[in-house]
């Protein structure tokens, strides 16, 4: 009996395990939202210190292994027009991971510190060998700045720009792509597609932007979560109201403790080792943050 109960104990603990790790990249996967998409490459906006700049060039970022991992797709052409294909996946959950590429690295690593920020490390011989830093602009632009050593180690940063590739077309539309021929099957109906891929980006963009609104209500309530469970798990002497404002204390052996007392009223934060935030109780019994006390 008692071999059966630590058993079922065992298998509680790691359903709880696997619950957490779930719960962590879920969290990570709607940080890594914008960033999934077709970007286009601006070959006049980057830089190169190592290299030089491609004829053309995309990044795809999509979601892969059931949703817990991205998985990275990039082309270009140079300017001698060769063609460049590769691709990977990666786990964006700060950990260090062994990578598929062995030519290029041993373990990659991928952090997703906010919603507009994803940094990528290549790592051989436990030395970050590429930092590749993903920013999405106040203008919606990708920046991917990349920055490591030759093989001959020597330093150098690489900048480049791309943007979201909406296009439908089922041929080439710019003058770095590559040209497609009419088949013998038919002439392409260039005027008619062409007001089809106008139509349908402008309701894809219609949809994206609420997409991107519900990503930042979910992001937001994530957010409100995280803190109502650690204001519950504070000590608290009296019980709060609904619409009320109160303030988050860390005290000098780590726990934490909910005052009605601001910092501004106690000059600072007391006899706390820290003023944390100050939060309203909302209807839902659920914390948000109103910034500093009052």
């Amino acid at each position: 009996m008692f071999a059966m109960y630590k058993t079922i104990e065992a298998i509680e603990c790691c359903m709880c395990r696997n619950q957490i790790t779930s719960q962590f990249l879920l969290n990570k996967m709607v940080k890594a939202y914008n960033f999934l998409a077709s970007w286009q490459l601006f070959p006049e906006k980057c830089s190169y210190e190592n290299g030089s700049a491609p004829l053309s060039g995309g990044c795809q970022i999509q979601t892969a292994d059931n949703e817990s991992a991205l998985k990275i797709t990039m082309n270009w052409v140079t300017q001698l027009q060769e063609a460049f294909y590769t691709s990977y996946e990666l786990v964006p959950d700060g950990l260090v991971h062994a990578f598929e590429m062995k030519e290029i690295a041993e373990q990659i690593r991928c952090t997703i510190p906010d919603l507009s920020t994803m940094i990528i490390e290549l790592i051989t011989e436990d030395k970050v060998q590429l930092t590749a830093k993903h920013e999405i602009l106040a203008s919606g632009y990708l920046k991917i700045t990349q920055e490591g050593f030759t093989k001959e180690q020597k330093s150098f940063k690489n900048i480049e720009v791309y943007h979201k590739q909406m296009s439908v077309l089922p041929y080439a539309s710019s003058v770095g792509s590559v040209a497609v021929r009419p088949t013998k099957e038919g002439v392409i109906k260039h005027k008619s597609l062409q007001a089809m891929d106008e139509q349908t980006n402008i309701q894809l963009n219609q949809i994206r932007e609420q997409i991107d609104l519900l990503a930042r209500q979910a992001q937001a309530i994530i957010k409100r979560k995280e803190l109502s469970l650690m204001i519950y798990d504070a000590k608290l002497n009296f019980r709060p109201l609904i619409g009320h404002v109160y303030h988050l204390y860390r005290q000098r052996d780590e726990s934490l403790l909910l005052s009605m007392v601001g910092p501004k009223e106690w000059g600072g934060s007391g006899p706390f080792k820290e003023f944390v935030t100050s939060a309203k109780l909302l209807a839902d019994h659920t914390w948000v943050e109103v910034g500093d006390g009052q």
